[in-house]
C-alpha cells in the first residue's frame, strides 16, 4: 500500500452520506443484543481514518471507544473494495491486543454513486468458555414460557389465519365480554397487532366472523378515530 496520509485518503462525505451511515447506529444495537455481550459491533466512517469508530458496541473486547482508528486490516478491504466493487462480507479468525481469539466479519457500506463510505464490524470473543457464551444465546433454565410470540409463515394468509385463531380463543375465554360484542373485541385485537395491513385480512376476518366487510370498516374507522 502506498504511504499516503490518513487525511489524503479520507472520502469527502455529503450529508446524505452521513445520514445513510448513522442509520446503521440503531441496527448494530440490535445485532449486538442479539448476539449477546461476548460480541462486539462497529461501524467504521472513511470520513477520517485516524478517528474511523463512530459507533461500537461492547467495545472492551478490543478496548476501543468511538474516535478509535481505523485498522491495517479495514485499510486492505477498502484498498480491495476499490479495486473490484466486492462488498460481500466475508468472516475471518484474528486476535485480540490481549491474544483474545476473535471470530469477525466485516461489510463494506457504499454511500452515494456506490462510494465507500464506512464498514460495518462484528467481531465474536471466542476466549470466553464455550459454555458461557452459549448461555447468553439460551432461555434461562427453568423458564418453559420464553415470554415473546411469534409465528413464522410462508404466506401473508397463514398470518392472518393464526393471529385470527388466536384472538378468537382470547376473546372467547374472556367472560367480561358479551357475545353481541365478540366481534368487535376481536377485531380490535387484530387491529391493534396490525394484521389489517395485509391486503387479504378483511375478506378473511369478514368471511371468518360471518360479518359483512362493511361492518369490519365500520369497526376499524372507530378503533383509528
Amino acid at each position: 500500500m502506498s504511504e499516503k496520509t490518513f487525511e489524503s485518503q479520507s472520502t469527502k462525505f455529503t450529508e446524505k452520506d452521513k445520514e445513510f451511515l448513522t442509520s446503521y447506529f440503531r441496527l448494530a444495537e440490535t445485532i449486538a443484543d442479539f448476539i449477546g455481550p461476548h460480541s462486539e459491533v462497529v461501524i467504521h466512517s472513511f470520513e477520517n481514518y485516524e478517528k474511523s469508530v463512530v459507533k461500537i458496541v461492547n467495545g472492551h473486547h478490543t478496548g476501543r471507544t468511538i474516535g478509535s482508528p481505523i485498522t491495517d486490516l479495514g485499510l486492505r478491504m477498502l484498498s480491495a473494495f476499490e479495486k473490484t466493487g466486492e462488498v460481500t462480507p466475508k468472516s475471518y479468525f484474528t486476535q485480540g491486543k490481549d491474544g483474545a481469539l476473535l471470530k469477525s466479519t466485516t461489510c463494506i457500506l457504499a454511500g452515494e454513486g456506490g462510494k465507500p463510505i464506512g464498514m460495518f464490524c462484528i467481531n465474536m470473543n471466542l476466549s470466553f468458555p464455550f459454555p458461557e457464551i452459549i448461555k447468553t444465546l439460551m432461555p434461562e433454565m427453568g423458564h418453559s414460557n420464553i415470554g415473546v410470540s411469534e409465528n413464522f409463515h410462508a404466506s401473508a394468509n397463514d398470518v392472518i389465519e393464526q393471529a385470527l385463531n388466536h384472538a378468537i380463543t382470547d376473546i372467547e375465554n374472556d367472560a367480561s365480554i358479551n357475545l353481541k360484542g365478540k366481534n368487535k373485541a376481536i377485531t380490535k385485537q387484530l387491529f391493534e397487532n396490525g394484521i389489517f395491513e395485509l391486503k387479504e385480512a378483511t375478506a378473511m376476518v369478514s368471511e371468518r366472523l360471518g360479518i359483512t366487510r362493511h361492518a369490519i370498516y365500520k369497526y376499524l374507522r372507530e378503533f383509528k378515530s
